[in-house]
Parts: C-alpha cells; sequence; structure tokens
C-alpha cells in the first residue's frame, strides 16, 4: 500500500519540539507518517502510543512498526482518549483530516472521484453509513446537516433533490449522489458542486465535531507540566471549535475588580494557525490545513 504523505510534518515536528526519552500519543495515527517521525526523534528511550479507529491503518500501523518494542497500538476513536488508560504524555497530536489512502479507495466511499459505496465511515464495523443518512433522514434534517456541517447555502435545494431522487431509486453509490447533487445546484467554478455535500455526511456519521470537543480536554489532562498539544485541522468548523478551546486555556480568570486571579492552563505555541500552503510543508492535498498548538503550564 502506498504511504500517506503526513500533513504539516516539518511544522508538527516544530511546534511539538520532541526530544529523546519523551513519551507521545498520536491520537489520528492513521499510517504511520508522523509516528515514524516522531519515534525517530524521541529514540529507544522513548515511547509512542499510536491511535487510529480505522482497521486498515490498524494493520498497517502494526505491519510498519513490528520491529519497534516502544510502540504501543490501539484501535479507538481518539474521543475515547479517557478511557484507553495511556500513560501521562509528553505530546499529543491530533490530526483530524480523511487520510490520502482512505480517499483513494473508491470502497470507502469518502470522495466521488470515483465510483463506490456511499459509505463513509472511519470505523467500518459500526454505526450508520452516508447510505442510510441519505435514504431516511428527513428533508429539513438532511438540509440542516449539510447546511450546518458542509457550510453549503443550497442546502435545501439538495436535501429536496435526494428525498424525490430516493423515491425512484435508493441512493447507494458516490457518483450517484454526486450526479444528483451537481443536477440540483449546478456547476460553478473549479470545485465540484457536491464537495460541500460530501464533507457534511462524512462529518455527520463519524460525529466528528462533537468527538473534537470531547477529545480536547481529555487531551489537556492527559499531557505532563510542560507537554505540548497539536492539532492539525481541514475546515473552518472543526478550527473554530479548537481556536475557541485554546483560547479558553490561555486566558487567566479574572475577579469582579479585572484583576488576574489564577495562571492560565496553558500557553500558546502558534499564536497563529500554520498552513497546509507553507512552503515548507506544502502538500497539494492539505492547502486547507492548519495547524494549532499549546503547551501546559502546569
Amino acid at each position: 500500500m502506498e504511504r500517506h504523505i503526513p500533513v504539516l510534518l516539518e511544522r508538527v515536528i516544530e511546534v511539538l519540539r520532541p526530544e529523546r526519552g519523551e513519551v507521545f500519543i498520536d491520537l489520528t495515527a492513521g499510517f504511520g507518517g508522523h509516528s515514524a517521525r516522531l519515534l525517530a526523534q524521541v529514540g529507544s528511550s522513548g515511547f509512542g502510543y499510536l491511535v487510529d479507529q480505522d482497521s486498515v491503518a490498524i494493520e498497517a500501523l502494526r505491519q510498519r512498526f513490528a520491529d519497534h518494542d516502544n510502540v504501543a497500538i490501539k484501535q479507538a476513536n481518539f474521543a475515547e482518549l479517557a478511557e484507553l488508560e495511556l500513560p501521562s504524555a509528553d505530546m499529543i497530536l491530533l490530526d483530524i483530516g480523511v487520510s490520502s489512502v482512505q480517499l483513494d479507495d473508491a470502497q470507502r466511499g469518502f470522495s466521488f472521484m470515483q465510483d463506490g459505496p456511499l459509505d463513509m465511515r472511519m470505523d467500518q464495523t459500526q454505526g450508520d453509513t452516508a447510505a442510510d443518512l441519505v435514504n431516511s433522514l428527513g428533508e429539513r434534517e438532511l438540509a440542516d446537516i449539510i447546511y450546518h456541517y458542509g457550510e453549503e447555502r443550497k442546502s435545501r435545494q439538495i436535501a429536496k433533490a435526494i428525498v424525490e431522487a430516493r423515491k425512484v431509486r435508493t441512493i447507494v453509490s458516490t457518483l450517484q449522489l454526486a450526479d444528483l447533487v451537481e443536477r440540483a445546484i449546478g456547476r460553478r467554478g473549479k470545485i465540484h458542486p457536491a464537495t460541500r455535500t460530501f464533507q457534511a455526511l462524512r462529518i455527520a456519521v463519524n460525529q466528528e465535531l462533537r468527538a473534537l470537543e470531547e477529545v480536547l480536554p481529555a487531551a489537556i489532562r492527559q499531557l505532563k507540566p510542560g507537554g505540548r498539544l497539536a492539532v492539525i485541522t481541514f475546515h473552518s468548523l472543526e478550527d473554530r471549535i479548537v481556536k475557541r478551546y485554546f483560547k479558553r486555556l490561555v486566558t487567566p480568570e479574572k475577579d469582579a475588580m479585572g484583576r488576574e486571579v489564577s495562571i492560565p492552563e496553558c500557553v500558546l505555541v502558534t499564536k497563529k494557525p500554520m498552513s497546509g500552503l507553507d512552503e515548507k510543508d506544502f502538500n497539494p492535498r492539505a492547502r486547507s490545513a492548519k495547524l494549532r498548538a499549546v503547551e501546559k503550564t502546569k
């Protein structure tokens, strides 16, 4: 299997600052690109806990790191961090994106570039598929998902078209849905008109925003004092959640007189997000990537 190119790899190393003997948790280890570099940095005296919910990724990780005795691999959703009972870490990495390997596999149903079953589940062993949602949800609920998670202004037109189409034939494939959306709202510019709808369904299927909101406080608790958390996001909804949570972490409490009465729990490592357009880390599939990081102070 062709290995996925890790997003913002050099910048991740820059903000996490791994040192010999440190412990890290890669909560979205994927096919091991970030983890391999972190393991090289922490050395044989360090340790890496690699977590992913995708069974294909887990098998790839086991093969890639079979000769490492300083690696533990666990299959779980990153939101389950607190239940994994891992030790405190010096670094935690969270990369929210879909990997190139997943996108290129038509059978996963993430992309409309080739035909495949309308699945979109990160963990294919459980939960509803995207096909389940588009064929069962009411028109208003579909419109809300497409509008809120895809930021698609024409969500009502798309939802109406889906409901009308499924009366004639069940919607089961990626190209079937993509063509339906294109017919419903037309095509302008280079971006495919189904892009936002596919994003919205993927987020809904995997409950990605809720999982992100749950994992951020758990990750901070998991860090040692001085430990660093880095998060890579790929669209504004995710980035907004991370930005707001980090702002709360670095803002001291104040009394009624406006005086600071507590030391912030964290300090910002990145005052502004690092971009996937960075020449140092350019990856055409990561143009929308943003990296933010904080360091735990106490």
